[in-house]
């Protein structure tokens, strides 16, 4: 039996196993991991924050900007429309009278016409913009949030400014936003 005991034998040993370990190295069939901009716990939505990202691609930087604007708006609208309907679905679970189902109509009803009008306090968190010089594209990223307390304090404005709303409902869907401001005010001293 041979033994190795030259520095020169030891190099090249040390080499071909170097050269040798990436191809052992395993792929996924999916392709590999990428690190997106704007991703992890700190865009994310949670008990004081609506937060959303949005990403846009174009040959020209402005419809880009437009696109990632448009998708990170998308997502956060899309998550107070299904934080709201989460409250107002637990609301009918609480109350057994016949109004609550017209309560729950008319805040549905608030809730898309704010949706449709602006979000309230919406703020840029984030704003990367990359081009890629063999595509001729830009990627634009972006990240939005909104403070739950603010955003449902501005529902509640729209809910007393609001003549389709009557008096009785005006009243249920106040204190059903109290409630919401109340749990987002009591994260914000945590």
């Amino acid at each position: 039996m041979r033994t190795f005991r030259t520095p020169l034998h030891l190099s090249l040993l040390t080499l071909c196993l170097a050269a040798a370990l990436p191809a052992c190295k395993s792929t996924s069939p999916a392709g590999e991991k990428v690190k997106m901009p704007f991703s992890g716990n700190k865009y994310e939505s949670n008990n004081r924050f609506f937060r959303g990202t949005g990403t846009g691609v174009s040959v020209k930087q402005n419809i880009a900007r437009s696109k990632a604007d448009l998708d990170a708006k998308n997502q956060v609208a899309a998550q107070v429309k299904t934080n709201i309907r989460a409250v107002t679905d637990q609301y009918l679970g609480q109350t057994e009278n016949a109004a609550a189902a017209d309560v729950a109509d008319k805040f549905q009803t608030l809730v898309r016409e704010v949706m449709d009008t602006q979000l309230a306090d919406l703020r840029k968190i984030g704003e990367e913009t990359r081009y890629n010089e063999t595509t001729k594209e830009y990627t634009q990223y972006v990240a939005y949030e909104i403070k739950k307390n603010a955003m449902f304090r501005f529902m509640k404005k729209q809910a007393r400014v609001d003549d389709k709303i009557n008096d009785i409902t005006r009243k249920k869907i106040e204190d059903i936003l109290d409630e919401e401001i109340k749990k987002a005010d009591a994260e914000d001293h945590d």
